[in-house]
């Protein structure tokens, strides 16, 4: 391993239990900062009224950590936004923010949107498919940036069982980014889970970001924000073990389709003549193949968007 990647590993990788919650809020109110939380939900009716339940419930109203929690709502079917706003989150959804710009789908279309619709100067992402949430995944990784000025973004780390196999989750991570990321990108070969979907940045550097609309946005913004801030300014912090919904064998090639594209694009090297992924599946008359577009769209870093401007200047 790099040299500099095991300093950095002894000096920027902490578990949620070396800052108290004490510690946290008293840096939060001498430094004045404030912090939302995201979540951006598809068809979570199952987990996210709990995730929203035990944030407010520990991080609002037993201690004033979290300032304002927002769930996007990214064309739900099912209950999500009903169950959302029944536990105590603002539900905003996906087309109503930058209207003037159709929104296309992905994951990191909605991440890039809320920044519009939050006003924390930490933005804090997390997943709505976790299940036994632990506010330890929120404190764990926004301590670091209300302690530490010179951390400008941290990202979870945690075991990730799969079918009750430890650490036998993050298959895309194992198999597309982890290999990608130390070939192309060795310092930040140290980081556990670089496509985990619990994270948290200061708003002064995710407005400046690009955001892949896709699942590469997670690599994308872990590159993009190594060439802006420096190895120094990130960091990760252990916060347990993350129990969520996993996907199946086909999606997970869709995953790491989008993913290298990502990362082909910060390459800039070669180019890519067919950013579409044929996988197969078998029918009456043997495997038939099916045909999906990779995602190739990104949105632009939020602080050149006028509307953006428009509030900042409020």
């Amino acid at each position: 391993m790099l040299e500099e990647v095991e300093r950095w590993l002894s000096t920027r990788s902490w578990s949620a239990n070396d800052r108290p919650l004490h510690q946290i809020l008293a840096a939060k109110q001498r430094t004045g900062q404030t912090v939302s939380v995201v979540l951006p939900a598809l068809n979570e009716e199952a987990t996210v009224g709990d995730i929203v339940a035990v944030i407010r419930h520990d991080l609002m109203r037993q201690v004033p950590l979290v300032d304002e929690l927002v769930v996007v709502d990214s064309g739900s079917t099912d209950r999500t936004s009903e169950v959302a706003a029944a536990a105590g989150a603002r539900v905003v959804h996906r087309d109503g923010i930058l209207p003037r710009l159709p929104a296309v789908p992905g994951k990191g279309e909605v991440l890039w949107r809320s920044l519009l619709v939050t006003r924390g100067d930490i933005v804090c992402f997390v997943d709505a498919d976790l299940r036994d949430f632990s506010s330890d995944f929120v404190s764990g990784i926004v301590g670091p940036l209300l302690t530490d000025p010179d951390v400008d973004l941290v990202k979870a780390m945690y075991d990730r069982p799969l079918s009750g196999a430890a650490g036998q989750g993050g298959r895309v991570t194992e198999l597309m980014a982890r290999p990608l990321l130390n070939m192309h990108w060795p310092q930040l070969a140290g980081f556990v889970q670089p496509l985990g979907g619990e994270y948290a940045a200061r708003r002064s550097l995710l407005e400046q970001l690009p955001f892949p609309v896709g699942y590469g946005v997670e690599l994308g913004m872990l590159v993009d924000a190594l060439h802006l801030a420096g190895l120094d300014a990130l960091a990760q912090v252990d916060v347990g073990v993350r129990k969520h919904r996993h996907q199946d064998g086909q999606a997970l090639g869709r995953m790491a389709a989008a993913i290298y594209r990502t990362a082909q694009l910060r390459l800039a090297r070669g180019h890519l003549i067919r950013p579409s992924l044929t996988q197969f599946e078998r029918g009456e008359d043997g495997f038939e193949p099916r045909t999906y577009s990779v995602d190739t769209e990104e949105r632009p870093p939020m602080v050149d968007i006028a509307e953006y401007q428009a509030r900042k200047a409020a």
